[in-house]
């Protein structure tokens, strides 16, 4: 374990590699899981501020499901989340030509329509994180999908970039520039790089 500040993080986040392969997934962190993205009190006012905005990137099934469940809902095991489809794809998932499902939120911020980009959950993902019962500790984990995510361990590899580097900007949005640096400051103590010959 690595600690930072008030976080906890998994030593996998700088020792394992990972770049995700939207052309071999498909976006299938959006379509599968227990629940919907969970989102932290704080989003719940950012969800509602972009909702007029979201609302015409989406399918008519989606504009439904956000009708009659509501923009987020609450989950006993995992607090505020998102809305799903028959416990599937999460309403806010566009699926464009190529059958890749992306994101409904942060394509209206990539078109300048908002200034939210997506679920904090959902940038940093496959870094899981949770909160003691306190309120005080944060637990970050790399937890790559087993199938759905082998594309994007290998592409990691192959290419040779670390979790932590492919996730920089959720980090720092996440815990501040501070923090990613001294993550950083870790990664070069703890893997320095190999001597060349």
């Amino acid at each position: 374990m690595i600690a930072i500040d008030h976080v906890l993080l998994s030593d996998q986040i700088i020792k394992e590699q990972f770049v995700c392969d939207l052309s071999r997934c498909k976006g299938a962190c959006c379509v599968d899981g227990d629940a919907g993205a969970p989102l932290n009190k704080n989003e719940l006012k950012e969800m509602d501020a972009v909702q007029e905005a979201v609302l015409p990137y989406l399918s008519e099934q989606s504009r439904a499901e956000i009708d009659r469940q509501g923009r987020y809902v609450y989950d006993k095991e995992y607090g505020w989340v998102t809305p799903t489809i028959n416990n599937a794809i999460c309403v806010y998932g566009i699926t464009d030509k190529e059958g890749i499902v992306k994101c409904g939120i942060e394509q209206a911020y990539l078109d300048g329509k908002v200034k939210w980009k997506k679920p904090i959950s959902c940038h940093l993902f496959p870094i899981i994180v949770k909160q003691s019962k306190d309120g005080v500790t944060e637990f970050a984990n790399y937890e790559p999908r087993e199938d759905n995510c082998k594309a994007a361990c290998s592409l990691g590899k192959k290419l040779k970039v670390p979790v932590y580097q492919f996730l920089k900007e959720p980090l720092v949005r996440k815990f501040g520039k501070d923090f990613y640096e001294a993550l950083g400051a870790t990664a070069q103590h703890l893997n320095p790089p190999a001597a060349k010959k």
